[in-house]
């Protein structure tokens, strides 16, 4: 970050002054004028933290694709089956089990085993080909949605929230003011702030073991210079592969968290494979606090423009990335290679 700051000090003065206007508009009371010209503040609120909670939501599942495919340079594009997968077994065990905490460590490593079989059979023996490894993966995704279509069909599930995360939790955010004049503070899902943290934690853990561990010395060795790291003995295979079955099981957690707030349906391995090629490029391969940045600017971006453009939301997300691939096409916390 401060390396970003130092070559860009143009940029990051914009950037500090669009977030010290956002916070502004979080922080202070709303005058009767910014109201009329911006609507209600709740509704702001709701789409600014629902923008957060969905980048928190894109950020489990493009991290895991940032590791795969920004580190390991492996074109994985049946990630997003792997997060759709994870969220249908997510349902039935938590509803087999009555353990909505349960169902992430088994499914994490049932989706993880299958990222192994992945890499074991599939990459190991396609690397380097990029497109061999495309065609491969859409091939599978391909199939890996048809037999999910067969098993659970075409209709919607939800993952049902624990009782101690369901209901709302006051928020120390003032949303607006009463007919007395008291402050109203803001109210919103318990359940999507437990996942805000949970990926916040996460998202830290991640960076650590990758800049400060020998774990993340290891990986990045061998990304850099495979031949000289398998020289020295170390067997960087079964590296490769405990990061490509980490990256997996995050895919499958990720739809446990999109199936508790939002739904399976078919068609959503697809948007999230979309959602995390976008933010891999938006905040730079390999970078897990570029997936972070890309995932809130996308979630932000995604919410608010529902809530005022929703004709041209979807325009918004393409932009971001046309924006950033015009200006910085190694993304925002990428390296030139």
């Amino acid at each position: 970050m401060q390396a970003f700051v130092r070559r860009h000090p143009v940029w990051s003065a914009i950037i500090a002054l669009v977030l010290a206007v956002l916070l502004w508009l979080i922080l202070v009371p709303w005058s009767p004028g910014m109201e009329a010209s911006f609507g209600r503040k709740r509704v702001f609120l709701n789409a600014v933290f629902s923008g957060i909670t969905l980048g928190a939501l894109y950020f489990l599942v493009a991290s895991g694709f940032t590791l795969i495919f920004g580190l390991m340079r492996n074109v994985n594009l049946a990630h997003g089956s792997l997060y759709l997968v994870g969220g249908y077994l997510g349902f039935e065990i938590s509803e087999r089990t009555g353990s909505w905490l349960f169902a992430f460590p088994a499914v994490f490593l049932i989706v993880a085993l299958m990222g192994i079989v992945l890499q074991n059979q599939v990459f190991r023996r396609m690397e380097g080909e990029e497109l061999r490894q495309t065609l491969v993966t859409i091939g599978l995704s391909v199939v890996l949605a048809d037999i999910m279509l067969w098993i659970w069909g075409g209709q919607s599930y939800t993952i049902m929230t624990p009782d101690w995360l369901a209901g709302p939790a006051e928020v120390p955010i003032v949303a607006g003011v009463d007919r007395d004049g008291d402050p109203v503070y803001l109210r919103y899902p318990r359940v999507r702030i437990a996942i805000l943290i949970a990926a916040i934690v996460v998202g830290i853990l991640m960076w650590l073991v990758l800049n400060k561990s020998r774990l993340g010395m290891l990986i990045r060795a061998g990304v850099d210079d495979r031949e000289m790291l398998a020289a020295s003995g170390i067997r960087i295979q079964w590296v490769f592969l405990a990061v490509f079955a980490f990256g997996a099981g995050l895919a499958g957690i990720g739809g446990i968290v999109g199936g508790t707030f939002q739904s399976l349906t078919p068609g959503e391995d697809t948007r999230f494979l979309l959602a995390s090629l976008v933010v891999v490029i938006v905040g730079g391969m390999g970078s897990i606090p570029g997936a972070a940045i890309g995932a809130v600017l996308i979630g932000l971006s995604e919410q608010l423009g529902l809530v005022y453009a929703p004709t041209y939301s979807v325009v918004f997300t393409f932009l971001i990335m046309v924006a950033v691939l015009a200006f910085r096409p190694q993304g925002l916390m990428g390296r030139t290679r």
